[in-house]
């Protein structure tokens, strides 16, 4: 394993299970994942520690051109991998989509490509990946440096103004990627600015609306609670000082935020000014999609493919992916 992963994990042993999982449930037959526009120089990076831990087999598609500049400069032309030139006109997206169908590729996963791009055939009801009954969201995995465990946010790339009904599925798909983690019965957070529902701030009544209908009819076996803001979902003394009695406070293992402005805005700052790592996965498809930033680290890269390949494998891979 290599030592920046190793550093990563050794603290966290929800990245650790996960890891574990993907490792033991690949043994012998690694899980082939199609880079959707390869020449991105952390994704690769990313992919390649991933395949000297055995759990996937790198398929590059894209421009020969580009995908070869990147893997000079990383030192990686010696690799093993399967590459798939595209000229300039061909959706490197919807190639890496057909070849799942196929069944030449088994995992997709974003690279040098924008957002709107790849989720645009992702979610186009011609390819039929998402899964009946359900919507696609983006969990991302946080380890903050000032927070004792995993914390679950979402979403943070698809839902701009999520209703009542899109945040249950919200909170539904964070449990299920919290499962694989080895978390069960998580606290669920609905993040507001206040803790009390204020008729005219929309989202605390929607949220005190999610609370009632999870008591008479659970979304997802966790604990929910909302609307709660952000210090007292991580601080137990602020939830103390503001007599705001609840043992979940401080323990939280996942925050549904309200819009996606506010989600992605968290998300950017704990990484890039708290040295927080992270792992994203698209919950609600029925393929598993690998997604980080191209600014983001080759570890944060490693650590996505490793929750997707986790959830792939057999005999979980029915109740994420249908």
């Amino acid at each position: 394993m290599n030592n920046s992963i190793a550093n990563i994990i050794k603290d966290v042993p929800e990245f650790q299970v996960m890891v574990e999982k993907a490792q033991e449930r690949t043994v012998g037959k690694p899980i082939r994942v199609a880079i959707a526009a390869a020449d991105s120089e952390n994704i690769l990076k990313g992919v390649f520690m991933a395949q000297e831990d055995g759990f996937v087999e790198p398929i590059l598609v894209g421009s020969y051109k580009k995908i070869n500049e990147v893997l000079e400069k990383i030192g990686a032309k010696d690799r093993k991998y399967d590459i798939h030139p595209l000229d300039n006109d061909t959706n490197k997206v919807q190639y890496s989509i057909d070849m799942i169908k196929s069944g030449n590729a088994d995992m997709l996963m974003r690279g040098n490509t924008q957002t709107r791009d790849f989720l645009l055939p992702v979610l186009h009801k011609t390819n039929h990946l998402i899964r009946p009954g359900r919507i696609l969201t983006h969990v991302v995995m946080l380890k903050i440096p000032t927070y004792h465990k995993l914390l679950a946010l979402s979403d943070v790339t698809l839902l701009v103004h999520p209703s009542i009904e899109q945040r249950k599925e919200v909170v539904r798909n964070m449990v299920d990627a919290l499962h694989v983690f080895g978390v069960k019965n998580p606290n669920i957070a609905l993040l507001s600015l206040i803790e009390k529902p204020a008729f005219h701030m929309k989202d605390t009544v929607e949220a005190q609306t999610i609370i009632i209908d999870h008591k008479d009819s659970p979304i997802a076996p966790c604990n929910l609670v909302g609307p709660i803001p952000w210090d007292l979902i991580i601080n137990k003394e602020a939830a103390r000082l503001k007599g705001f009695d609840n043992p979940a406070c401080g323990e939280f293992d996942g925050v549904a935020v309200q819009n996606l402005m506010n989600g992605n805005l968290i998300v950017k700052v704990l990484m890039t000014s708290c040295g927080a790592h992270n792992c994203g996965v698209l919950i609600g498809a029925n393929i598993p999609i690998a997604i980080t930033g191209r600014s983001e680290s080759p570890e944060e890269s490693y650590l996505s493919l490793a929750a997707c390949a986790a959830m792939n494998a057999s005999p979980i891979r029915d109740r994420y992916f249908g």
